[in-house]
């Protein structure tokens, strides 16, 4: 097991002196090789719950688990310490914009010798240059000796982007977060991006969390899939079944929200409302004011847990029950 996830709750202290849950009984397991989608809108959690997997959460929140290991490594505690020997050398993030992330005043060659320097015991500064080319042919730059000599602001969004994955690939994690790698980028880079990334997951064996709110990008890159709304998982199983069967009324809705499923239709259609801020959020099912199947149970209750032959999900009335 690669990672196991027990009741993650995340907390922000707001000025009267309670606390705002950002995340809610968060738990789920990844295993060698496994590649997982983590879908939805902005503000379900999706970043933050990642960021608490690699010990960088922000340091007013308040984190509790009751249970979270690591790469067969039990984290006891939310202290970032304790992290110091797992981030970045068995576990690597790509973050959302390679601009802000990678570090304007130095140059590429620097930035993935600093890696190796810290998480590769088994080379040595001779082998630094060769393993930094080797990395740059592998996520498919050109000429990549002319580019180690390079500052970020001299690249594409792209090839900055190409760049993440190596610093990220440098250490030889075994587990790979990619947080919206292609959020910024046109769709012809969005595609050879992910084509890259496919292949290196593939050579490597890594097990992949994709982070994204583009159901096609995590139907054509991963196995399974969790959908996030409102700081909590509501659905999850097999990426193929949930996306022809989705059982929660928000996959739903999303899946209708795609353009291709809309080419019939005089006006597209959107899921109504947003997604409800932490300061303003419903006391029992967080989806029910934007839910079509809503019912008086669903604001007086929490959802339950509905399993049926394709997929699991956190409600009381899924698209495959009667709404009577």
């Amino acid at each position: 097991m690669i990672l196991s996830v027990k009741n993650l709750n995340v907390s922000f202290p707001a000025e009267n002196g309670q606390c705002l849950k950002a995340i809610s009984n968060l738990s789920f397991e990844l295993k060698e090789g496994e590649t997982l989608g983590m879908v939805g809108e902005s503000g379900c959690g999706k970043s933050l719950t990642n960021l608490c997997l690699m010990g960088l959460w922000p340091t007013q929140a308040i984190i509790e688990f009751d249970e979270l290991i690591i790469l067969g490594k039990k984290i006891p505690r939310p202290d970032p310490k304790l992290w110091q020997d797992i981030r970045g050398s068995k576990v690597s993030m790509i973050f959302q914009d390679p601009m802000s992330a990678l570090n304007p005043t130095m140059r590429v060659r620097k930035q993935i010798f600093e890696v190796f320097r810290f998480h590769r015991n088994d080379i040595n500064k001779d082998q630094y240059e060769d393993e930094a080319i080797q990395l740059l042919n592998d996520v498919g730059i050109p000429d990549p000796q002319k580019r180690l000599d390079a500052y970020p602001y001299e690249l594409s969004g792209g090839m900055a982007q190409r760049i993440m994955i190596a610093m990220a690939l440098a250490s030889k994690p075994q587990l790979l977060i990619a947080d919206e790698p292609t959020t910024a980028l046109d769709v012809t880079i969005q595609d050879q991006i992910l084509t890259v990334l496919r292949e290196l997951i593939e050579k490597y064996r890594m097990a992949l969390i994709l982070v994204t709110h583009d159901l096609g990008v995590v139907f054509q890159n991963t196995e399974n899939i969790q959908i996030m709304y409102a700081g909590e998982i509501i659905e999850r199983g097999k990426t193929k079944d949930v996306i022809h069967h989705p059982s929660h009324p928000y996959t739903d809705g999303l899946l209708k929200s795609l353009p291709e499923s809309q080419k019939n239709q005089a006006k597209l259609y959107s899921i109504p409302g947003v997604v409800p801020d932490i300061h303003d959020r419903p006391p029992f099912c967080q989806f029910a004011p934007r839910c079509p199947k809503a019912q008086d149970l669903c604001d007086k209750e929490f959802p339950i847990w509905h399993k049926n032959n394709f997929s699991t999900a956190y409600c009381h009335f899924p698209m495959d029950q009667d709404n009577k």
